[in-house]
Parts: structure tokens; C-alpha cells; sequence
């Protein structure tokens, strides 16, 4: 037969030793220091930091831990990614509801038209719904480093610069847009978001800047 416990006697005004599973109290870490990158991607790059079949990613050109894509730009399409590892940041910039002005330099096939042009700024139907009014207008060929590749040409078309700002963030929204008025896109370069430009970053480069919106 097991023996009863004995009681445990303790002296008046001694506490018994904290048990060794009582909870303790972990320090937090400081939050990160909010961070916004500035990057140009080139084209044939994903959107991305890793990929399982050894395309080009966001992870050869920045080596900056935790931050990640504010919004989207497609694997052959050029220009402006912002990345930050600010999660309200990157929801204000990439949340469609914000309608952050994005700037786009299209190379088309065709010369516009005056009513190619004005479908553009009043909006396109697409197989998922009527695009928001744009600005669109032809510029004289932009100053770009060159592609690689370079574009492939049809030598019996000529192409044409527009320069299109839109508010949306649909897929692939710009090559459709300009491929429902006949003018189909070559080669897409966003050379702005909001407030922030391209301007003095070749491509692959980056730059971080104040993370504010």
C-alpha cells in the first residue's frame, strides 16, 4: 500500500519557489524600421524571390531581408516596383481602392488615332468590365536603356509611343486596353507610381527612400 503524503509545512511569510513551468515575460522586439525600395525591373524578371524553375527573380538584383512587392509587374513588362516591409504601406499602395496613379510608356503597333486615343481616356470595355477613364496621348520615342531581347518589329508597321495613366490594378490591364482599340502593345515600361519615378535608376538598379506615402 502507497503511504499518505505528509503535508508540506511552511513557515509563516515564506512563498514557495516559483515553479519551473510558470509562464515568463518574453521581450518584444522593436518593430522594423519601415523601408521602401525604389527598383527598376528589367524585363524577363518575376515579380517574386524565389522561383523553382530558375527564372530570373526579384532575389538577383536586391539583398535587403524582409521586404516584399507592393502590388504587381508583369514578367515581361518594364519600369517602377515599389517593395517595402511595411504592411499598411504596401496595402495603401497596392489596394486598387486607393486609385494610386500608375504611368505607363507603350510601345504600339500602329500610329493612334485621335478616336484610338480618346476610347483610352474614356474607358475600354474588357472581357471583365469597362476600364475607369484614363490619360492617354502619344509621345515622341522616350529615352530608354534597350531591351533584352530587343523587340521584335514588323517592318511593314510602324509603331508609335503613347503615354498612359491609369488608376486600376487588373491583369494585365494596359496590353488589353490598348490591344481592344487596335493598337497592340510591343513593349510596356511604368516609369511612375504616385509620386515616385524611375528617373535616375538604370535598369536593375535601386534605390531606398523615405517610407511614406
Amino acid at each position: 500500500m502507497s503511504r499518505p503524503q505528509r503535508p508540506v509545512s511552511r513557515r509563516p511569510g515564506v512563498k514557495p519557489a516559483p515553479s519551473s513551468s510558470a509562464p515568463r515575460r518574453v521581450a518584444k522586439a522593436p518593430p522594423a524600421e519601415p523601408k521602401l525600395i525604389l527598383f527598376n525591373k528589367p524585363f524577363d524578371v518575376l515579380t517574386q524571390f524565389s522561383d523553382g524553375e530558375g527564372r530570373a527573380t526579384l532575389k538577383d538584383f536586391i539583398d535587403i531581408p524582409g521586404v516584399y512587392p507592393a502590388g504587381r509587374l508583369d514578367r515581361d513588362s518594364e519600369g517602377l516596383l515599389l517593395l517595402t516591409n511595411d504592411g499598411q504601406l504596401q496595402a495603401r499602395i497596392a489596394d486598387p481602392k486607393h486609385k494610386l496613379a500608375k504611368t505607363y510608356w507603350v510601345q504600339v503597333e500602329g500610329e493612334p488615332s485621335a478616336e484610338q486615343l480618346q476610347r483610352l481616356r474614356e474607358g475600354v470595355e474588357l472581357n471583365d468590365g469597362m476600364t475607369l477613364p484614363a490619360e492617354a496621348r502619344q509621345l515622341d520615342e522616350p529615352q530608354l536603356w534597350p531591351r533584352n531581347p530587343p523587340v521584335r518589329f514588323r517592318k511593314s508597321v510602324p509603331t508609335s509611343w503613347l503615354e498612359l495613366v491609369i488608376r486600376e490594378g487588373r491583369n494585365r490591364q494596359v496590353r488589353r486596353m490598348t490591344a481592344a482599340v487596335g493598337l497592340p502593345t510591343l513593349r510596356l515600361v511604368r516609369v511612375r507610381i504616385g509620386d515616385w519615378s524611375i528617373e535616375g535608376l538604370d535598369q536593375g538598379q535601386w534605390k531606398e527612400v523615405p517610407a511614406r506615402l
